[in-house]
């Protein structure tokens, strides 16, 4: 997943973004809320890690600004603000959860976590598709016993279009959320198509995929109504 950390102490977002790197998240920063605004307007983000007390901004603004502009992007802040009014605030702007500095690394990866199983109607780790099932703490998937050989981005990939069953995801969507920025040089019009047939071929070995569908001229889903 492609995760933002808006935070002015830089030493503390890069060790962040390691933290989550390590965990396979993708990572930008945003030092200024001016930077964040403009980074969350063109990119595609499923979280944004929040610190309210920027130079430049408050950072609750940028909540705002999202919602307005009905930006899919869930907002967990991270601040050394303790006030009451400051969490009731964000909360009732649109924050998705509130954690207060100094915290641990561990922690901060469990309210993520938490907070996508609510956003993607998550109820078990371990999500059946068909003959398959997908360890996702595990990052394995398997069919009737038999590991399926994704390799880590396939995997990704496949994850994000599992976690957004029933929605239609364009090429461009899965190209940011899985690889980042849309302007990277590696970035050719049939590159998920690629990806996806060889997803496709791997586990076709195994069991037929019918869930995984393609939308004409749009991009892929996954559908339970196969099950």
């Amino acid at each position: 997943m492609n995760v933002l950390i808006v935070e002015d102490e830089k030493a503390l977002a890069r060790e962040i973004a390691a933290f989550l790197k390590n965990e396979n998240f993708l990572c930008d920063l945003a030092f200024t809320g001016m930077e964040a605004s403009e980074k969350i307007a063109v990119n595609l983000y499923d979280f944004v890690l929040l610190d309210l007390g920027l130079p430049d901004y408050n950072g609750l603004d940028l909540i705002t600004e999202a919602r307005k502009s009905k930006i899919d992007v869930s907002f967990i802040i991270i601040t050394a603000r303790g006030a009451v009014e400051d969490k009731v605030r964000g909360l009732n702007l649109g924050a998705d959860d509130y954690l207060a500095k100094p915290f641990a690394l561990v922690e901060l990866l469990s309210r993520i976590l938490a907070v996508a199983r609510l956003k993607f109607r998550i109820k078990d780790p371990d999500i059946t598709l068909g003959d398959f099932v997908m360890e996702t703490q595990a990052r394995k998937l398997s069919c009737k016993a038999n590991d399926v050989d994704l390799t880590k981005k396939e995997f990704d990939l496949l994850h994000y279009l599992v976690i957004n069953h029933e929605k239609v995801l364009t090429r461009q969507q899965l190209y940011e959320h899985i690889w980042g920025n849309i302007l990277d040089d590696q970035y050719e019009s049939n590159f998920i198509d690629v990806h996806i047939k060889n997803i496709r071929k791997k586990m076709n070995i195994h069991a037929p995929t019918p869930w995984l569908e393609t939308v004409r001229g749009i991009g892929y889903r996954v559908s339970t109504r196969h099950d």
